[in-house]
Formats: C-alpha cells, structure tokens, sequence
C-alpha cells in the first residue's frame, strides 16, 4: 500500500450537515489526484493527462465522440465539487462520490446513470506468506499466519451520460488500462459502440477483478486445506479464521453486484441504452453469479475446514488419554500386590520367604504382560 495512505474524514464528521453538502469519507492514497481524458469514435482515439480539471474541462469534444473522464482520488472535494457542475450532477450524488463507504448500488436519473462498485484487490504479504518447510513432511513456516493474505476493497463510482462516462476511484491505481489499451488498439467492439458499452466494459473489468481475487484465495484454501491434515496446528486455524472474515468482506461486496448488473440490464433509459449492450449485460450476470457461488462454496470449505482441525485436535486428545488411560490401568494390579506386600503386618508368610522378592516381581509382570495381550486383542492398541 502507499506509504501516504491515511484516513481522512469521518462518518460522525456529517452530523448535523445539509444534505449534498461535498465531504471526503475515507482514505488518502497520494497528495495529488489523477485526471485523464480518452476520446474515442470508429475513426480516432486521444487520450490526455492532467492536474487541473480545467485544463481537461477546456479540451474540444468532437461530435459523435463518446468522452471518458477518470479521476483518480477523492480528497480533493474542491476539483471533485468542479467535475459535478460541468456535467450539472446532483449533489446528493456526488456526496455519494465522496462517501467511500457506500454499498454496491445502481441509480436511474433523468440525465444520467449512476453506478457504486466496489473494487477488491489481495494484498499478499511475502514476509507473513505460508510457505512449505524443508523440514519434515506437512511442516511449515509461519511468522503471522493470520496476515498471509487480506482483501482490500476500493469504492469506483461510474457516471454515465448520453456521450461520456465518469469513473471515480478511491486511489489513483491504474484499474482501467486494460480499457485504454483497447480503445488505443482500435478495439471493433469498444470504438463502435457508444457510452453504454463502455459502462459495460468498464464493470465486467470488475467482475473480473473478483475472479483474480478468488483465484489466489482457492490456492491459499488448497494449500491450507493439505496442511490441516498433515499437521494440524493453532497458527493454521488463525489463517483459517482470518480468510473467514475477508470472505464476509468479499460477499458483502459481490452480493449486491448481482442487483446492480441486473438494474442495468433492466434499464429503460433512452439516454446510452441500447439493445446490443443487453446482450454483453447478461453474460456479465453470468459471470457475477459463477463468483457468488465460488465465494459460497470457499465459505463452506472454510467452514469444513474448521471442523476437521476441531476433530483433528479432538483426535489427538483421545490419542493421549488412551496412552494415558493404558498406562494407569497397567499400574494398577502392580499398585495392588505392591500396596498389599507393603503393610506392616507381623506375620505375613511370604515377607520371609527367600524368593518372596521374586516371586512379588514375577506376579506384577506376568499380571501387566495377560493386561496387555488383552489389550491387543480388542485393537485398543
């Protein structure tokens, strides 16, 4: 993560303010926001950069160009407040913009379409990763077992008009360059078809985002799942517990994904909609559906997993309380003939016996070797 990352802004901060009223709620990722201009037609493609919005704001747009602006960061609330009235957005939804911790959601206005996602990204710590040991078979390393891998989600609001689309992210990553790279290569499908299309474009690319995050998590649940059976260990169930909870925080993301697409899908807008993007719409369902049921079916995995290290540590237990439980009922004839030929009684023939010694050995063997023949019998060892 940047180093510059930090808070800024709290919920609690809005109390009491109008509502519309612009404040930032979230992080910090750099001083300095992004801005980039990609104009597009079957004909042209021209992309531009930017630190003032004016400067963008002042460029020409041709006729039968769709605009794309992208701002990456939301801390500046003044350029963020600039971008809001050149394209006359209402302010409840910019303060949504700004609003980092709003839920996947999707909003039919007269001019516009507004769009809420939320971005995932796995940050894997190499210093805290589980790695096999060059140890004995199932070992492993671990020095913070439960940080190996955690999700971090950034909000992306899109803003779709009649010929140009607004993407706002959290940070200034770089999300959408596999976009760009399709429109600079002359994409058929990206540069015929109009603002609609590229919303399209640009929210499979986050359904896809889902896909690489659930990629790596299947390999860490595998990886984990084949060391809880060879060795079982508290470390493994504080990572398991760990991909429990960023599992919520991935169904509380992708859930409401599903309605979003569908809401589009369903749109009757006459501003950008057009029937061929419905049909790109419903595969992008589709595939949001393939990710709820895979994060549905790590969660149970998860969760079975949880239960075998239980029954495994539960089996270990038993283990030793069989050993244990062996050893005492072995002990306890000897304890008896010892007990017996240990009190202080006067006469008691075999204390004065020459092979009395002898004999007291011999019996406690022979009754602890019938005891343990037995034992083996019945398989309980």
């Amino acid at each position: 993560m940047n180093p510059q990352h930090r808070k800024t802004g709290r919920y609690s901060g809005k109390t009491g303010i109008p509502p519309g009223t612009l404040t930032h709620i979230g992080s910090v990722y750099s001083e300095k926001i992004k801005l980039r201009r990609t104009l597009f037609s079957s004909a042209q493609a021209e992309f531009a950069e930017a630190e003032q919005w004016e400067e963008i704001a002042e460029l020409p747009v041709p006729d039968g160009c769709v605009a794309w602006f992208e701002v990456g960061g939301l801390h500046d609330v003044e350029t963020i407040e600039k971008i809001g009235r050149h394209f006359a957005i209402h302010p409840l939804v910019m303060e949504d913009v700004l609003n980092t911790t709003q839920r996947p959601k999707f909003e039919e206005l007269d001019d516009y379409l507004y769009f809420v996602l939320r971005a995932p990204f796995a940050e894997n710590n190499p210093d805290s990763r589980l790695v096999k040991s060059s140890g004995s078979p199932g070992a492993l390393s671990h020095k913070d077992a439960g940080a190996a891998m955690r999700f971090e989600f950034e909000q992306v609001s899109l803003v779709c008009g009649k010929d140009w689309v607004i993407s706002f992210v959290e940070s200034s990553r770089d999300l959408f360059a596999p976009i760009r790279d399709q429109i600079s290569k002359g994409k058929e499908t990206l540069r015929d078809h109009g603002s609609d299309y590229l919303t399209y474009a640009l929210l499979d690319l986050m359904v896809d985002r889902f896909f690489i995050v659930l990629e790596e998590l299947g390999d860490s649940i595998e990886f984990l799942d084949e060391a809880l059976v060879r060795n079982p260990n508290p470390p493994l169930l504080r990572q398991i517990h760990s991909l429990k909870r960023q599992l919520l925080y991935l169904h509380k993301a992708v859930w409401p994904l599903r309605e979003v697409i569908s809401s589009f899908e369903r749109c009757e807008s006459k501003l950008c909609m057009h029937q061929k993007t419905r049909l790109y719409l419903r595969d992008a369902y589709d595939h949001i559906i393939q990710v709820i049921d895979m994060v549905e079916t790590y969660r149970d995995l998860l969760s079975g997993m949880l239960d075998i290290y239980l029954s495994s540590i539960s089996y270990k237990l038993n283990e030793v309380m069989k050993v244990l439980t062996i050893i005492s009922t072995l002990f306890i004839p000897l304890t008896f003939v010892a007990g017996v030929y240990g009190m202080n009684f006067e006469y008691m023939p075999e204390l004065k016996w020459r092979y009395g010694y002898y004999a007291a050995w011999g019996l406690m063997l022979t009754m602890a070797l019938i005891m343990l023949r037995f034992f083996r019998s019945k398989k309980w060892i």
